[in-house]
């Protein structure tokens, strides 16, 4: 566990390494991933039955409390397994990938920390109780009060640019901090297969370029200039991007914190943020690739990094919690056009804004269910799942196999936990959906299932009130 007085957890290897790489690799394969599915199954019935999903909230998002632990669990032992005895290790929560209290605080009861990259994600990890030694503030565009608020917190700050330093020297030299100072650099190794998403390409604007002339020097002058600057921060991975060219990206990095120690004359970089951006698998229920799979790539191909000397942090959001949400949305019309079935549901582009807009980036797999909650047989059509939204790319999935849907079945968007239903676009100012978590206690019945509430549905008061509801006359006073 992270010990509240550190700036990174402790963590250590040895009799148990075996059962910690068992963790690690157990958690992704068939058995879990048949596991998982019997759970969803067994919450999308008890949602149903349970009044959760009903025509006054046709859209309920879920979250498996289970797999998420099971998914840090394995984050925990990939790296422990890796580094060396007593490493200082923070793994940092990405705030972007689902900014909610409730689950910041489960995953801090798990161990982790928060990486957040505004006022708001700030808050909101606050609000979770995680301490400011387990939180991380990146952002490429801090405003001043930002920083002055991480400084006087005691956050860890990765500064992202030159001009960013300079606005630090003057704060530290106006009041002392005890916050841990970095850099993020951008190794400029390449982009993956998502060009919105690729943070290492030459032109990114996160970052220090490193292989811009001159820029290298810079750097290694910039930590000489000031021996509070401690850390260096890099983030090449993302959905899309290779393994292999994450590797290489944290390898530069390394290999540059080597440099200035060696022209610092002792170890002023004490610690690494290798960021996060594991890719998730959307094509089945198995969470591939793993974290033991990526720490074992990072092992072979920067040593060093392990070897007790560095503090680590990482920032992972996506992979941690993807796999384990799911939304579920009633078919309120089945129809028809140019001879293809057309399921009109209630989850569309608010709740799956990247999979409508990029769909070939994004693919979202569907389930199909009936009223009742349970799985629906048959043999499988080609169909469109449609969204609620006035425009005519609004379509969750286009020409999918599935048994034919019906009005009043119900769909399921799974793989849904990270960016979907928490980071909602208001599209038609179309409610937010309520997410619940649930979990099963026992047996094999919906009964099993408990729910607690996440968030509540929006409803359409609050949609008003964020709308202007409170200044109706604004615009047409003398």
């Amino acid at each position: 566990m992270i010990e509240d007085t550190g700036t990174v957890e402790e963590t250590s290897k040895g009799s148990g390494e075996d059962s910690r790489e068992e963790i690690a690799t157990g958690y992704a394969g068939p058995e879990a991933a048949r596991e998982a599915a019997t759970r969803r199954d067994l919450a999308v019935r008890a949602a149903v039955e349970r009044g959760l999903l009903t025509e006054a909230d046709p859209i309920v998002a879920l979250l498996d409390v289970a797999g998420i632990r099971a998914s840090v669990a394995a984050l925990h032992a990939a790296f422990a397994a890796v580094t060396a005895p007593d490493t200082r290790v923070l793994h940092a929560f990405a705030v972007k990938a689902a900014p909610l209290v409730p689950v910041l605080r489960l995953l801090r009861d798990e161990g982790v920390g928060a990486e957040v990259a505004s006022p708001g994600e700030l808050g909101i990890a606050r609000a979770a109780a995680i301490p400011p030694e387990r939180t991380v503030l990146d952002s490429p565009a801090k405003t001043p009060a930002e920083l002055r608020e991480a400084l006087s917190l005691g956050i860890a700050v990765n500064a992202d640019n030159p001009q960013e330093l300079t606005r630090l020297d003057a704060l530290q030299r106006s009041a002392p901090t005890r916050s841990p100072i970095g850099l993020r650099v951008n190794p400029q190794t390449g982009g993956g297969s998502i060009g919105a998403l690729s943070t290492a390409t030459a032109t990114s604007k996160f970052g220090v370029a490193l292989r811009d002339e001159g820029a290298r020097a810079w750097v290694v002058q910039a930590f000489l200039d000031r021996p509070w600057l401690t850390r260096l921060h890099t983030h090449s991975g993302s959905q899309g991007v290779p393994f292999a060219l994450m590797a290489e990206g944290v390898r530069t990095v390394h290999e540059l914190a080597e440099e200035i120690n060696a022209a610092a004359g002792r170890q002023q970089v004490d610690t690494i943020d290798i960021g996060g951006g594991l890719p998730v698998n959307f094509s089945s229920d198995e969470q591939t690739p793993t974290y033991a799979d990526y720490a074992r790539l990072l092992k072979a191909t920067v040593p060093g990094l392990f070897d007790g000397r560095y503090g680590l942090v990482t920032e992972f959001g996506r992979s941690l919690l993807a796999k384990h949400g799911t939304v579920l949305a009633r078919v309120e019309y089945a129809k028809s056009a140019g001879g293809r079935p057309i399921a009109v549901t209630h989850a569309g582009v608010q709740i799956a804004t990247r999979t409508v807009y990029n769909p070939e980036s994004w693919p979202l797999r569907i389930a199909a269910y009936d009223a009742e909650g349970r799985q629906k047989d048959g043999p499988d059509v080609n169909q469109d799942i449609a969204g609620p939204a006035c425009f005519a790319g609004d379509v969750l999935a286009t020409d999918r196999p599935l048994p034919l849907l019906e009005q009043g079945d119900v769909v399921a968007a799974l793989d849904t936990g990270a960016y979907y239903f928490a980071n909602h676009y208001a599209y038609n100012s179309l409610a937010r959906p309520g997410i619940h978590g649930f979990t099963v206690t026992a047996g094999a019945t919906a009964g099993a299932v408990r729910f607690a509430t996440v968030r509540p549905a929006q409803t359409v008061a609050e949609i008003v009130a964020e709308s202007g509801g409170g200044h109706p006359d604004a615009l047409v006073r003398d």
